[in-house]
C-alpha cells in the first residue's frame, strides 16, 4: 500500500505536494476515470520547476498508484509535452547546491492544460507560456456597458 493514500481516505501529504493540493490531485485523477467519452480538460493544480536549471512541470491530477503525476512536461528543449512523470523520481533529484525540485505557491493554472499545451508548444517552453497566458488573464472579458 502507498503511503501517500492510505485505504482511510486519509491523505498523507508528501514533502513536495501539499495536502489541499494533493486532494484536488486525486480529485481531478478520479474525474478523468469517470468522464469516458466526455472531453477532461482540467486546470492545472500546480506547478513544479528546478530552482537552478531547466525542468517545469503543470500538474492535473495524479494516477491511482499515487506516483504517477499528469501533465504538461517541459525540460527546456524546445517540445513541451503532454505526459506523465513520477512523483518519487521528481522527490528523489538531488540539484547542485543541495536544491530540490520545488513547487511554486503562487502559480494559479487560469486556463485548462490544453491551452496550456497549445501555447507552450507554440513559444517553445512553458516559462514563455506562463507570459501570455497572464496577458489573456489581463484583458477585459465582455464589453463595457
Amino acid at each position: 500500500m502507498n503511503p501517500r493514500v492510505p485505504k482511510t481516505g486519509d491523505l498523507i501529504p508528501p514533502n513536495l505536494i501539499p495536502r489541499d493540493l494533493m486532494s484536488r490531485l486525486i480529485a481531478n485523477g478520479m474525474n478523468l476515470n469517470e468522464a469516458e467519452g466526455r472531453t477532461w480538460d482540467p486546470v492545472p493544480v500546480l506547478k513544479l520547476f528546478n530552482p537552478v536549471g531547466p525542468g517545469r512541470w503543470l500538474i492535473t491530477e495524479i494516477a491511482q498508484d499515487a506516483d504517477s503525476l499528469f501533465g504538461l512536461c517541459d525540460l527546456d528543449q524546445g517540445c513541451p509535452e503532454l505526459g506523465y512523470v513520477s512523483l518519487d523520481e521528481l522527490e528523489a533529484i538531488r540539484l547542485p547546491f543541495r536544491a530540490r525540485i520545488l513547487r511554486d505557491p503562487h502559480f494559479v493554472g487560469h486556463v485548462p492544460i490544453s491551452r496550456w499545451a497549445a501555447l507552450a508548444r507554440r513559444f517553445g517552453s512553458i516559462a514563455t507560456a506562463e507570459g501570455a497566458v497572464q496577458v489573456l488573464m489581463s484583458v477585459p472579458r465582455g464589453r463595457p456597458n
